[in-house]
């Protein structure tokens, strides 16, 4: 059990329009120093630094010096789990068709890849029967195992973090669970490295490129 002083520590933490925007924007994965923060909050920096030491104190964020800057970025996956599951609980089932066509396409939730992006590679994945479905996770089968070490991502040093291998994560637009944890985040550094993909400059939204089209057909039998 969580003590209740510290899971009011990070419930007051949240509890902020605000702060809750700060932890949206890092949900880019990009590290952020405050005037950045206070700039996508509509906040003076002032301000933006009380806030952001209370999302420190809540341990939500971690902070390192990079000359005279101070960058922020979420503590840790597990925040961005939380950020996302929020966004999922807050968002009415009819919000879907509202939130806007690149977002939902594809985008970077965290490190791994959401949205319809993100879902069809799941699914592929599931349908082939290299996942399976768990209460809380994704299960990597024997055939899961030869295909992830083929398409050049090691299992066994993922093993060894200290975070789920293949947590379910509910994707707040397309109101599924798609793939996340450290081999979540594998897959989706896997092909930007390949090239199928390409990131929105200051943006959490992605694209995927020709050789992404055919790879993913090829490969997984996504789209």
């Amino acid at each position: 059990m969580i003590d209740p002083p510290e899971l009011s520590a990070v419930a007051e933490a949240v509890g902020d329009a605000t702060r809750i925007r700060m932890l949206a924007l890092l949900m880019e994965g990009r590290l952020l120093v405050a005037k950045e923060l206070a700039f996508g909050t509509g906040i003076s920096p002032s301000t933006a630094t009380e806030h952001l030491r209370r999302l420190e104190k809540g341990r939500l964020l971690a902070s390192s010096r990079q000359g005279r800057n101070k960058l922020f970025r979420l503590a840790s996956p597990a925040v961005a789990r939380m950020v996302e599951s929020l966004m999922a609980v807050a968002a009415k089932p009819s919000s879907a068709s509202h939130v806007p066509v690149p977002l939902r396409e594809a985008r970077y939730c965290y490190d791994h890849l959401a949205g319809r992006l993100g879902m069809g590679i799941t699914d592929a994945l599931v349908q082939s029967g290299r996942l399976t479905l768990r209460r809380d996770r994704f299960a990597v089968t024997a055939e899961g195992e030869a295909w992830f070490q083929d398409f050049g991502i090691e299992l066994a040093p993922l093993r060894e973090l200290r975070r789920h291998l293949a947590h379910r994560c509910l994707d707040w637009s397309e109101r599924r669970d798609h793939l996340a944890g450290a081999l979540g985040a594998a897959l989706a550094a896997r092909i930007l490295e390949l090239g199928w993909i390409v990131r929105e400059r200051d943006s959490r939204v992605v694209h995927v490129t020709p050789a992404g089209q055919r790879g993913l057909r090829r490969h997984l039998g996504a789209t």
